[in-house]
């Protein structure tokens, strides 16, 4: 590889990183804000009130990342997991990193394959919510198979990954004009 193919993917990936924090974070802002609105319009009323909560006790339950965060933990201490106060501190810290890793790999990707940023971002949104949602999040039990929710479950999460797409692409875009 050459110095300026290397230096291309080096800046690729380093934009790359930079558009995969703004998503997270705007994906955050997405599923807080309009997320619930959204799945109310496509579930009812019923599906946004329960959404986050067990139907047994209407208690938080955990998301994926906060179980990942123990998971980590459990594997790197060999075996001590965090309290739920810790997995609430853990799960940020799970999706920020992920969102980084993702953008970093887009950013590469996007410097030699120009394909990878179909519809501005769009198809690595909807490739990443395939892969992590869809087949990696439930192999890893870290939530309930897809197949076991109604489609209409899934229709915040998608829009949310399409957001976190476009957004990375944006950032990335921004970034790489500068370097």
């Amino acid at each position: 590889m050459s110095q300026r193919n290397g230096t291309h993917i080096a800046s690729g990936i380093v934009a790359g990183i930079a558009g995969g924090l703004v998503a997270s974070w705007v994906m955050n802002q997405f599923m807080a804000g309009v997320g619930p609105k959204l799945q109310e319009a496509v579930q009812g009323k019923q599906a946004s009130s329960n959404r986050g909560q067990s139907e047994e006790t209407q208690e938080p339950k955990d998301d994926a990342t906060m179980k990942a965060a123990d998971a980590i933990v459990s594997t790197v201490t060999g075996g001590q997991h965090l309290s739920h106060e810790g997995r609430e501190k853990g799960g940020p810290v799970v999706h920020y990193a992920f969102g980084a890793i993702m953008g970093a790999l887009y950013g590469a990707l996007a410097e030699g394959l120009p394909a990878i940023r179909a519809g501005f971002g769009t198809a690595f949104g909807s490739a990443l919510f395939t892969g992590a949602d869809l087949f990696a999040v439930p192999a890893l039990h870290l939530s309930e198979a897809s197949d076991k929710q109604p489609v209409s479950a899934l229709a915040t999460p998608f829009a949310a990954h399409i957001v976190y797409g476009m957004t990375t692409e944006a950032v990335r875009r921004l970034v790489r004009a500068v370097l």
